[in-house]
């Protein structure tokens, strides 16, 4: 049995929803900007590099609150790092994943518009979905599975016509973006198996409910979609509203609780046994 979830405010978990929505949106329009760039671009695996030593300091920083004192912060890493070389060697597998995916992310942004990067991106659901059902024999419900066609469909619609910008010009290859972003989705799919990446994900992991984290994938394409016509001048066409709209929809639908077939059971089987008994 699961443990069961912190019980926190509406106020707080509205608080978690703002920000991861903020970050998604931000983190896609900023990457973006920074690859459409006329000055000389810079190496996206140096931005990469830093992005972890700044994690492998927050991390450092967290983890010597939560000790309280220097003598049990160096206890703690010398337990759980140096005496522990066998879960550094697993920890090691999903970190090469995330090196990859993020630089095919870097990627993908320089040939791809920051809206149809962030709808294209949401096909990490069904590919993680794959993954769980192949690999870890979950099985998953019937809307799911309408979910994950949905979604596969309005990424279709997306790429079928692309938006274009209008106020920048860059020399770019959708075909080269896309292919980047299947990868970082492939990375993706599996690195959730591995580990839950990201420091501020681990709370909303927490504190939050798959309903909240799917309006927030929703609103984070909205966000960069609006984003992206007033910075760039995206011309917004039918094929790329239709599927941004069938992403959302199924976005929210693959979150939905299901349902409790458990309770459902039993209660049938306690009804026919009372009529048997009549």
């Amino acid at each position: 049995m699961a443990a069961p979830r912190e019980s926190v405010s509406l106020l707080f978990k509205l608080y978690c929803l703002a920000v991861m929505t903020l970050m998604a949106a931000a983190y896609t329009i900023a990457l973006r900007y920074t690859r459409t760039s006329d000055k000389e671009l810079y190496f996206s695996s140096t931005a990469v590099c830093i992005t972890e030593v700044i994690k492998l300091l927050l991390s450092v920083g967290i983890l010597a609150k939560e000790t309280g004192s220097l003598d049990r912060f160096k206890a703690s890493l010398r337990e759980n790092v140096l005496r522990s070389p066998k879960e550094l060697m697993k920890l090691s597998v999903p970190s090469l994943v995330y090196a990859v995916q993020n630089n095919m992310a870097f990627l993908a942004l320089s040939n791809l518009d920051a809206a149809v990067y962030q709808v294209t991106y949401q096909l990490k659901i069904p590919c993680t979905a794959l993954c769980t059902v192949l690999m870890l024999n979950r099985t998953l419900s019937k809307l799911q599975w309408i979910s994950v066609f949905m979604l596969c469909g309005g990424v279709t619609l997306v790429q079928w016509k692309p938006a274009q910008a209008t106020k920048i010009v860059v020399e770019q290859n959708p075909l080269l973006g896309f292919g980047a972003i299947a990868i970082a989705v492939l990375c993706s799919g599996f690195a959730v198996l591995a580990s839950v990446g990201g420091l501020y994900t681990s709370v909303v992991v927490k504190y939050t409910d798959n309903i909240m984290k799917g309006f927030s994938a929703a609103a984070a394409i909205v966000l960069s979609t609006i984003s992206s016509v007033m910075l760039f001048g995206l011309q917004i066409t039918l094929t790329f509203a239709l599927g941004t709209l069938l992403v959302c929809v199924s976005i929210y639908l693959y979150g939905l609780p299901r349902q409790d077939t458990t309770s459902i059971q039993q209660g049938e089987i306690a009804s026919k046994e009372r009529v048997i008994g009549v």
